[in-house]
């Protein structure tokens, strides 16, 4: 898993509450058995008109000046519906490092930090402050640091964000729970030896 300290990117905003998985990577595309490739599916049925190939021009993503956007700004309950990780897959296989929002749906919440996205809570007065800023500075950019746990521009917007701790220090150092099992190989090795089968 990619490791997180200090991200800076491009800011998408999506003014759109509820967001919930199914339109994240819909279910037309979770054929696939590995974690990659789901990218060029994110929002599918909002990025592309009823062709299914022409960027839909009124989409936030599709906007010349969010192109390459990492960190997504949202409203509340997103990630909501169905359990998919699938759907922090599509995020992170896009480019997002970040999603920032007032509040998320638990399950994808803790997905995030099983996929080296990091999900960041403030309130919705701090979320109006950056959608507000993001249509007045094009394109408009934060800083993410997971070290300090700040968001930061460079025109004055400073906010902290809380993250608990044993999974800020898996995502400081790229674990998963896969690396984090495998920290104690050598235990379960000699276990497994020990046993008479």
């Amino acid at each position: 898993m990619q490791h997180f300290t200090i991200h800076s990117g491009v800011v998408a905003t999506m003014d759109r509450a509820n967001v919930d998985t199914d339109q994240i990577i819909p279910k037309q595309f979770l054929k696939r058995i590995e974690r990659t490739g789901f990218g060029q599916f994110l929002f599918f049925d909002w990025r592309f008109l009823d062709d299914g190939s022409t960027p839909n021009p009124e989409f936030e993503l599709n906007r010349l000046n969010v192109k390459d956007a990492s960190i997504l700004v949202a409203r509340q309950n997103f990630g909501s519906g169905s359990s998919r990780e699938h759907a922090v897959w599509a995020l992170a296989d896009y480019g997002i490092r970040s999603v920032i929002a007032p509040s998320f749906a638990d399950i994808f919440f803790n997905n995030c930090f099983k996929n080296g996205v990091l999900p960041i809570t403030l309130s919705e007065a701090d979320i109006d402050e950056l959608f507000h800023r993001a249509a007045a500075n094009s394109p408009y950019q934060l800083t993410v640091n997971l070290e300090n746990q700040t968001v930061s521009d460079d025109a004055g917007f400073e906010r902290s964000f809380e993250v608990e701790s044993s999974r800020r220090h898996n995502l400081l150092h790229g674990l998963d729970d896969i690396a984090l099992t495998l920290q104690n190989e050598e235990k379960i090795t000699a276990y497994e030896n020990a046993r008479s089968w």
